[in-house]
């Protein structure tokens, strides 16, 4: 029989004394509930993290408790403005034992294709032999990742395992399908056309809320569970 898609979720990263500090008992009641409800792995200090707005610091310390309270699979996103502290988070991931590291490009200052290129290289080169997935999602990051970086880090950077691909509409997904690499959907609405379409699974922040739904939705991508995605 074979296995389930993925249901990776895109955890929040909770806060105390007024965003001063990281929650750090509030974090395994968190994550107990959503692997109980159908979660495969958790994905730190992403978008639904709000990681850009944490420190290295903080980054590296929620690294270390999320690790510690993740039964499943932990995928660190290490994105950052600079390659520099891309880097620095990504060796990070792979000493506290990450099972993956995700990088988004870094926002404000679009990046070429030669400069994006390199940084996403030296973010897979610091966390190898770790798989390494690039994060696209311009509405976050001001700027599309080009297909042809895509290909050159895939012949640079052994390590490449896929994509979290958070585009919508559906037609801004449909080229990284054909890629011929694993991609996980980032907008949950679009998840039901996505996997008929081959991708693998889902990074969704609506799971850090309500995994069920979510998870109703990879194991029987239909018009019901679309329509449910979308209310």
């Amino acid at each position: 029989m074979p296995e389930r898609p993925p249901l990776i979720v895109a955890a929040a990263t909770p806060l105390a004394h007024g965003g001063d500090a990281l929650d750090e008992a509030a974090i395994w009641p968190m994550i107990s509930f959503l692997e109980d409800r159908g979660a495969d792995g958790i994905f730190v200090c992403g978008t639904t993290g709000e990681g850009i707005l944490l420190s290295t610091d903080e980054r590296k310390r929620a690294a270390v408790v999320f690790r510690a309270a993740v039964r499943g699979r932990l995928i660190m996103h290490c994105g950052a403005q600079t390659t520099a502290e891309t880097v620095e988070l990504a060796a990070h991931a792979g000493e506290i034992a990450a099972d993956a590291v995700a990088v988004i490009p870094p926002p404000y200052f679009p990046l070429d294709e030669d400069a994006l290129t390199a940084h996403l290289l030296a973010a897979a080169e610091a966390c190898a032999p770790l798989p390494f997935y690039i994060y696209a999602f311009a509405a976050r990051s001001g700027y599309p990742v080009p297909l042809e970086v895509v290909a050159r880090v895939r012949d640079g950077a052994r390590n490449l395992a896929g994509l979290k691909v958070s585009e919508s509409p559906f037609l801004k997904v449909e080229p990284f399908l054909d890629l011929g690499l694993p991609v996980y959907i980032g907008s949950e609405p679009i998840i039901p056309a996505a996997m008929a379409r081959g991708a693998l699974g889902a990074v969704s922040g609506l799971a850090a809320a309500f995994p069920e739904v979510v998870r109703e939705a990879l194991d029987a991508p239909d018009t019901i569970a679309e329509a449910r995605l979308r209310t």
